[in-house]
């Protein structure tokens, strides 16, 4: 029986009308399971932490050859509402874009891979099993939504042969860009504690911020690496100092600061850990304070090396949009920082110029070629 082809675009609609600002479902992914069931997918929910995701599989558990897709359904708070221009949530058509919270990122991403799965198995039935493992906690704490499906997905033996995550990844024109890793990333919170006092008699008190702008020297000035053959150097980035402190007239006796470090595949974070530590003793022995320091680890720098899974991803972007990809490990972080422990994982999605903005939208023409490319990808994968 022939079906029509699914429209990514009325798919993207429904979802942006479906109010999922984290960690709230909205009615997001009982809307794709809906849709998936219906075209012959065996949808899970794989709720935890009061996060709601979705695994659906077409294809029997186990299969040989498994293509997955990763995505997300939430989206970051509308922020100033009149501001907009357009209702956040309406899916409004204008000027050859959809508009609304989550156009951009990355309702059109799940919209397109939904999309190009569902017309795959309907009308070209593979031989193996495709995965879409679809969260609702990526613009959240991202503890308990696609960490949470992989979880399940390793207690239930499913297991996918390689990944693309649908993320926007383009930074102006739709194709010119895959990323093939990330940075790792973490930040660390220091606290230096002396002793208060008069600042007319310094002598009687123990200053603690000396010691505090040592150290952030010590550290921003720390020349990490000088890139590796996918990454650009690593950075730190000192980003706050505080010592809460309105007197003049008064030694604070606690200063608190936070850096931030985006690092490649030169580094991991137990080692950028360890450096830090090192350099906190020794400061705050130099000025005869104590200091303490807490890191939180947002994710390793990973790489999937050039090889087969950007090969085919690459071809069917230059063929479906005309654009030779560059191979890219820039950006921020990604839920594919947790997949790349599961199976070789790439990302390609739309161009990302709107993403989390005011009047947040993607063109039209490019949620259709996206599903082309994914659908291209899933053909050639399968072939």
């Amino acid at each position: 029986m022939s079906h029509a082809p699914l429209d990514p675009v009325r798919l993207t609609a429904d979802l942006i009308r479906c109010p999922s600002v984290t960690p709230e479902e909205g009615g997001a992914l009982r809307l794709l399971e809906a849709v998936l069931s219906g075209a012959g997918f065996q949808c899970t929910r794989v709720d935890r932490g009061g996060v709601a995701n979705l695994f659906a599989r077409w294809g029997a558990k186990g299969a040989a050859r498994t293509f997955g897709f990763n995505g997300h359904t939430d989206v970051v708070p509308v922020g100033d509402e009149a501001a907009w221009s357009v209702p956040p949530f309406g899916a409004l058509e204008r000027d050859g874009a959809l508009w609304g919270r989550g156009a951009c990122d990355m309702k059109s991403g799940v919209a397109a891979f939904v999309a190009a799965a569902v017309d795959l198995v309907r009308e070209t039935p593979p031989e193996g099993a495709v995965i879409l493992a679809i969260t609702g906690d990526e613009e959240g704490d991202a503890i308990d939504g696609t960490r949470a499906l992989l979880d399940w997905m390793e207690a239930e033996g499913e297991r996918m042969s390689a990944c693309l995550v649908g993320e926007p990844t383009c930074p102006a024109r739709m194709g010119e860009m895959i990323k093939i890793g990330r940075r790792g990333s973490l930040t660390a919170f220091f606290t230096m504690t002396g002793v208060q006092g008069h600042s007319a008699y310094p002598l009687r008190a123990r200053n603690p911020l000396p010691a505090m702008a040592r150290l952030m020297d010590r550290l921003a000035s720390h020349r990490l690496d000088d890139g590796t053959a996918h990454f650009d150097p690593s950075t730190l980035a000192i980003v706050t100092i505080d010592t809460g402190n309105p007197a003049t007239n008064v030694i604070p006796a606690r200063c608190r600061a936070t850096v931030n470090i985006r690092f490649n595949d030169a580094h991991d974070s137990g080692a950028l850990t360890a450096w830090m530590q090192g350099e906190l003793d020794r400061v705050a022995a130099e000025f005869g304070v104590s200091g303490a320091m807490e890191v939180k680890v947002s994710g390793e720098a990973f790489l999937t090396p050039p090889g087969p899974l950007s090969d085919l991803v690459a071809r069917a972007v230059e063929l479906e949009t005309g654009v030779v990809p560059a191979l890219s490990t820039s950006g921020g972080t990604s839920d594919a920082r947790f997949v790349r422990d599961h199976c070789p994982v790439v990302e390609f999605g739309l161009v990302g110029q709107t993403m989390h903005q005011v009047d947040e939208r993607v063109e039209v023409a490019q949620i259709h070629q996206l599903k082309a490319v994914y659908a291209r990808i899933l053909r050639d994968f399968f072939a």
